[in-house]
């Protein structure tokens, strides 16, 4: 069975914050009578399409095709992975998340081994957004634990956080440990190492269907907080060079890289023997070529499956084409690739996190 790219594909999560009408990204999501508010892409629990090229995968869960995987679909660094490393969303906010944060590797490995052990570092990409959409990323300079509590008893947590307005395009960086909420008029891409530890903070007095209020965590929260820490934000993209499309790398730590492109044309790529790679389509439409002249159609909300070993393999536009990539990358190796196109420290720094 010959390594092809694999179409995934979403479940769609409800939230009390969520929205009537995925639409344009999933426009059969529409007039819901339950908000949804997340479409997760790459859950354990996602489905791999069936088609002729995802032979014994196709039907199955993508937990249950990562561990049937051979290296060559993996790639080389994930040998001896268990766990799919990469968790990516949209999200569709109508009201403000919750004001949370996401511990780091270190205390999930200690403090959440049933949860799987692992952390939460993220980014967000601003699909859509309407005028004067924020969000709130990160303590203000001097924020103590006792700000932060008295903050949290006397309901002005938000007065502590530093307020972003963002627009379509952007990028921000958010480390575990970051405390953070999302505003709503706004559509999100969040790539994520594969975790979903939460530690809601503040909730805004909602109550849920059943008129219960959710769950807070605030010792884990002040547990894992970056108190005097000024981290994350947003991120300028750096451009990449190609000849047929606008591409630009916009954020990469050790849990993932991600990129944007942007084209009109056919444009040829080639996959890594060291890493599969996520392909994720935000507008447009077309085709999705690789070996044999095997193809198949690719549309908005398409999530893919880009394996180590197929090779080169091409994406024909029927339109104007806006994706996202993402992979785990060496960070390393990809610094050292990136100081080759002359940037200055500075702009590699503001774009890779170690």
């Amino acid at each position: 069975m010959h390594p092809a790219p694999l179409r995934i594909e979403p479940i769609f999560s409800p939230r009390i914050w969520g929205s009537r009408s995925l639409a344009p990204l999933f426009p059969e999501k529409s007039d819901l009578a339950e908000p949804l508010g997340e479409a997760w892409l790459t859950g354990l629990d996602c489905t791999v399409e069936r088609s002729e090229w995802a032979g014994k995968f196709g039907g199955k869960t993508l937990g249950e095709t990562w561990r049937e995987m051979p290296v060559k679909w993996r790639g080389q660094q994930f040998a001896h992975e268990d766990v799919f490393p990469l968790l990516v969303k949209f999200i569709f906010p109508t009201d403000k998340l919750s004001i949370q944060v996401h511990p780091d590797d270190a205390y999930a490995s200690i403090h959440e081994t049933a949860a799987g052990g692992r952390g939460k570092t993220e980014m967000w990409h601003i699909v859509s957004a309407e005028s004067g959409a924020q969000v709130l990323l990160g303590l203000k300079q001097n924020v103590s634990k006792q700000d932060f509590l008295n903050g949290l008893a006397k309901h002005t947590l938000e007065s502590l956080l530093l307020h972003h307005t963002v627009n379509a395009g952007d990028t921000i960086f958010v480390p575990a440990g970051t405390p953070h909420t999302i505003g709503p008029g706004m559509v999100i891409c969040e790539v994520q190492q594969s975790s979903d530890l939460t530690y809601r903070v503040y909730d805004y007095g909602r109550v849920d269907s059943g008129g219960n209020q959710r769950e807070l965590h605030i010792e884990k929260a002040l547990d894992v907080t970056k108190f005097g820490e000024l981290t994350g934000g947003k991120v300028a993209p750096l451009p990449l060079p190609h000849n047929n499309a606008n591409k630009s790398l916009l954020a990469a730590c050790p849990y993932f890289a991600t990129e944007r492109w942007e084209f009109r044309t056919p444009i040829s790529s080639t996959s890594s023997i060291s890493h599969f790679a996520l392909i994720v389509i935000l507008d447009g439409a077309g085709r999705i070529e690789w070996q044999d002249s095997s193809s198949a159609p690719y549309s908005r909300g398409h999530c893919w499956f880009i394996p180590a070993s197929p090779g080169k393999f091409q994406l024909e536009p029927k339109s104007e084409t806006k994706l996202i990539r993402t992979y785990v990358p060496d960070l390393t190796t990809l610094r050292s690739e990136i100081r080759k196109l002359n940037f200055s420290e500075t702009q590699l720094s503001s774009v890779l996190f170690a």
